[in-house]
C-alpha cells in the first residue's frame, strides 16, 4: 500500500534522506522511529505530495506521488506534527470546511462529520473555538480532520503529542481499531506507544534507514540470539538439569532462584542460537511431565532497541 524506493532529499548542500527504501502492507500499522533531526518529518511530507524527493520513487495505493499527487491526496489522511487551525472557526465548523473539500455529498459530509466528532471525543467541544482548546484537543481535530473520508491510507507524524494519559490510552486504541482497514504509518519519539500500537517498526537515523522488522525479530537480530523465558511446576533441579541438556541451549538462568525444592513453580530464562528453541523447551517440559505454566519470547524492550541501534551507527561512522 506505501512503496518507497531509493528515496533521496536534499536541502541545498544538507542530505535529509540518504536511499531510503521500505514498504507497507495494506491494513498494517507501522511505526517510524527516529530521533530529531532524522529525517522522519521529511519523508512525511514526501509521502503526502507536500515535498518532492531530490531522487527516487514513493507510490500510495499503487499511485505515483511525484506524478499524480492529488489522486494520492485523495486517498490518505494527513495528521501533521503542527497542526494548523483556525483559531475563530468552532470544531464543528472546521471539520464542515474539511468535509466540502473532501466528500461530495451534503448527506455524506454531515455523517462523516458526526462519526470523526464521536470517534475523535469530540462532541462536546463542537461548537467551541479552536483557539480556546487544549494542545490536547486540537491534536484531536487535526486527527478528527484526518479521518473524515475514511482513506485507506493514514500518515501520522507525533499524533499523540500533547495528550494526557487517558487521551493517550484513547488515541491509541482508535489508531489500533483503525488497522486492516486502513494501512498506517504514524512516527513518534514515545517508544513506548509504538511499541503498544504498531505492528512492526522501521528506525531511521540521520537519513538512513537502520533497521526494519517486529521489535521482536529486532531484538533477536542485535541480541545474536533466541532468548524464552518459561515458567514450570516441577522440581526446579531436575527441570534445570534438563533444559540444560537441550541441544543448542547456550545458557540457563534461574529468575527465581531459592534453595531446595518447593510448591513454587521454576521459572528460567535460556538463551540458544536455536530460534525455534520455544518448541523444544515446551516438548522437554512435556516429556517429563511437568506443568507448563508459561512460555514466552524475551526481547529487549523498544527503548533499548532504539539506543543499542543508534549507537551502533555512532560506532561506525567513527571506525
Amino acid at each position: 500500500m506505501i512503496g518507497v524506493q531509493n528515496v533521496t532529499k536534499y536541502y541545498g548542500q544538507v542530505c535529509a534522506l540518504d536511499r531510503v527504501s521500505f514498504d507497507v502492507k495494506s491494513g498494517e500499522i507501522v511505526g517510524l522511529l527516529g530521533p530529531n533531526g532524522s529525517g522522519k518529518t521529511t519523508l512525511m511530507r514526501i509521502l503526502t505530495g507536500f515535498f518532492s524527493a531530490t531522487e527516487g520513487t514513493v507510490h500510495v495505493a499503487g499511485i505515483d506521488v511525484s506524478t499524480s499527487s492529488l489522486a494520492v491526496r485523495n486517498r490518505l489522511g494527513y495528521l501533521p506534527e503542527n497542526v494548523v487551525l483556525y483559531p475563530d472557526m468552532s470544531v464543528r465548523a472546521f471539520l464542515n470546511f474539511c468535509a466540502r473539500i473532501k466528500i461530495n455529498g451534503v448527506s455524506q459530509r454531515r455523517t462523516n462529520v458526526e462519526r470523526v466528532l464521536s470517534e475523535c471525543a469530540l462532541e462536546d467541544m463542537a461548537h467551541r473555538q479552536m483557539g480556546t482548546l487544549s494542545k490536547g484537543y486540537r491534536q484531536r481535530v487535526g486527527l478528527a480532520q484526518a479521518l473524515l473520508s475514511e482513506p485507506e491510507v493514514l500518515i501520522l507524524d507525533e499524533p499523540t503529542v500533547g495528550l494526557d494519559p487517558n487521551q493517550v490510552i484513547d488515541i491509541r486504541e482508535l489508531i489500533k481499531g483503525l488497522g486492516g482497514k486502513a494501512t498506517i504509518l504514524l512516527s513518534s519519539h514515545i517508544l513506548h506507544e509504538v511499541e503498544l500500537t504498531c505492528e512492526r517498526v522501521v528506525i531511521i537515523d540521520k537519513g538512513r534507514i537502520i533497521a526494519e522488522d517486529t521489535t521482536e525479530r529486532l531484538g533477536e537480530r542485535i541480541q545474536g540470539m533466541a532468548s524464552v523465558l518459561v515458567r514450570v511446576g516441577g522440581p526446579r533441579q531436575s527441570v534445570l538439569h534438563a533444559l540444560r541438556a537441550i541441544k543448542a541451549v547456550a545458557q540457563v538462568t534461574e529468575q527465581n532462584k531459592k534453595d531446595g525444592d518447593g510448591p513454587e513453580d521454576a521459572v528460567f530464562t535460556i538463551q540458544s542460537s536455536n530460534q525455534d528453541i520455544a518448541r523444544e523447551v515446551a516438548q522437554t517440559v512435556i516429556n517429563n511431565g511437568w506443568a507448563l505454566h508459561e512460555l514466552r519470547p524475551v526481547t529487549l524492550d523498544l527503548e533499548a532497541l532504539f539506543v543499542r541501534l543508534t549507537r551502533r551507527e555512532e560506532q561506525k561512522e567513527a571506525a
